[in-house]
Parts: C-alpha cells; sequence; structure tokens
C-alpha cells in the first residue's frame, strides 16, 4: 500500500462543513477523500446523537455518492464491511480520546493512528474477502483477525 500523509483539519468548522455537508448532500465530490470519511464519522459520532449512524450511515453515504454523480453498485460507491470496519476503529479511537479537545485536534489524532490507514481493515479481512461483491453489499465478518 502506498503511505499518505494525512491532511489535517485546521478548525472545528471545517470538520463541521464535511459532516453536515455529508448530510445535506452539499459537500463538493472532490473534498469526500479518506481524512473527510473519518472526519465525517468522528462528527457525527460526537455531535449529531440524534443520528443512528448503525441504521442510517448506509443511506447517508449511498445518498451523498448519487447527489455527485456517483453509482453505488457491484464495483463502485458504498461498500459496507470497509465502512463498518472503519466505523469501528473510530469508535475505538473515540473510547480512548480525550474528548475534551477541540473537534478538529480530536480528528487530527485520529488520522494518526493506525485506524487512519487506508489498507487497516486489511489487518482484519483478506484482500479478496474484503474487496468481494458480497462485502461490498452486507457486512462480512473478518477472517483473517477479529477487529479489536
Amino acid at each position: 500500500m502506498t503511505e499518505f500523509s494525512p491532511r489535517p483539519f485546521t478548525t472545528d468548522t471545517a470538520v463541521v462543513r464535511i459532516g453536515e455537508g455529508l448530510l445535506a448532500r452539499t459537500l463538493p465530490r472532490e473534498d469526500w477523500t479518506h481524512e473527510a470519511h473519518l472526519a465525517a464519522t468522528t462528527y457525527l459520532l460526537t455531535q449529531r446523537p440524534d443520528i443512528d449512524l448503525d441504521a442510517a450511515l448506509p443511506g447517508i453515504i449511498r445518498g451523498y455518492n448519487e447527489s455527485v454523480g456517483g453509482v453505488n453498485d457491484d464495483t463502485q460507491g458504498y461498500h459496507e464491511t470497509i465502512t463498518r470496519a472503519f466505523l469501528h476503529g473510530v469508535r475505538l479511537f473515540l473510547a480512548e480520546a480525550d474528548r475534551s479537545e477541540p473537534l478538529h485536534e480530536l480528528v487530527n489524532q485520529l488520522l494518526l493512528t493506525p485506524m487512519d490507514r487506508r489498507d487497516w481493515p486489511l489487518r482484519f479481512w483478506s484482500r479478496e474477502r474484503l474487496f468481494s461483491v458480497a462485502a461490498r453489499r452486507d457486512y462480512i465478518a473478518p477472517d483473517l483477525a477479529a477487529l479489536p
């Protein structure tokens, strides 16, 4: 996997913009980066307790993808298992984090953890299993190791 340096957030407003832009389907497609996925998840988990992410996140992401011209099918768009893996990772991070930190600093700390790595799910799933159509459509349990 190619190494990437995370792009940090400089203000809470920037994180809120990502989270609310995702919900409103107004976030420009080019702003929907890996870091934005994690920032939005952190924002939603910490600032929007009114949203049941386990139930709502698939529809939120699918709807957003379609609003920017994307397609959710067997080869592109929403991926259930990867989404659930990163949602689990953000929750793990938040369980140990100092939640009194400003939101953008909390996100930036997350971006420096193993859970930020794009290949983090491959610690638990084989590539073949994770990138299968079945794993894209529905959550499939890890085959290499249990999630922490």
